[in-house]
């Protein structure tokens, strides 16, 4: 069981490593829907956003191997609570996965944008613009999953006493924040402060249970 620990810790900081550098590269959590200085920037550089794909790509596998060891480490206290957390975690992830299909879309609507003009050049920036905008409304719909499962671990935490009770009580608000945010962004996509606030506590979570499950059993 402590091996598995400190997979679940090393894959809950290596999960966000890889989400921040393929953001940095250019796959943007939350894409901006100027989707003609999207194109652009995309051909200028194809290698650089094929390499962010890549990196989001084996963000989304750590995901199911992270909901996998959190229910081998979890689950014997409560196999209900394990069951609903891992189902919604690898739900989330497996809903990004399916999302990067449409993003390496990108890379050939890009090449032929920077060669047309006028009305072709128009139905493909319109056709960009509805990739990045399903991208987007996939990703909110898969952030309510990622809080549904990891309230149901934060529950678990918080009445079995597994972790601190600290980052239990974290996990609780945070997730609930964050599922409300999400909610209200899939209503009004334009009401996105709930949403950023929950995900700064839901990063801080993260990294918190990341580095106690990674370094607690060495200690």
């Amino acid at each position: 069981m402590i091996i598995e620990m400190i997979l679940s810790g090393f894959l809950f900081l290596f999960i966000i490593i890889t989400s921040v550098a393929s953001e940095a590269f250019g796959n943007k959590i939350i894409s901006d829907l100027d989707s003609d200085a999207k194109l652009q920037k995309i051909n200028d550089d194809p290698n650089k956003f094929k390499i962010s794909l890549v990196l989001a790509i084996i963000h989304h596998f750590s995901l199911i191997a992270l909901g996998v060891m959190l229910f081998i480490v979890f689950s014997p206290y409560n196999l209900i609570l394990g069951i609903v957390g891992t189902i919604f975690r690898i739900g989330e992830s497996l809903i990004l996965f399916y999302s990067e299909r449409n993003n390496w879309g990108l890379l050939n609507i890009a090449r032929q944008y920077s060669g047309t003009s006028g009305a072709e050049k128009n139905a493909l920036s319109d056709l960009g613009r509805t990739i990045l905008k399903t991208k987007n409304s996939r990703f909110t719909f898969a952030q309510t999953l990622f809080s549904i499962g990891t309230l149901a671990y934060s529950i678990l935490f918080v009445t079995y006493g597994v972790v601190p009770p600290i980052i239990g009580w974290l996990g609780l608000v945070a997730s609930i924040l964050y599922g409300f945010g999400s909610g209200i962004i899939l209503v009004k996509p334009n009401f996105k402060a709930p949403g950023y606030f929950g995900a700064l506590l839901i990063m801080l979570f993260e990294v918190v249970l990341g580095g106690w499950l990674l370094f607690s059993p060495l200690i």
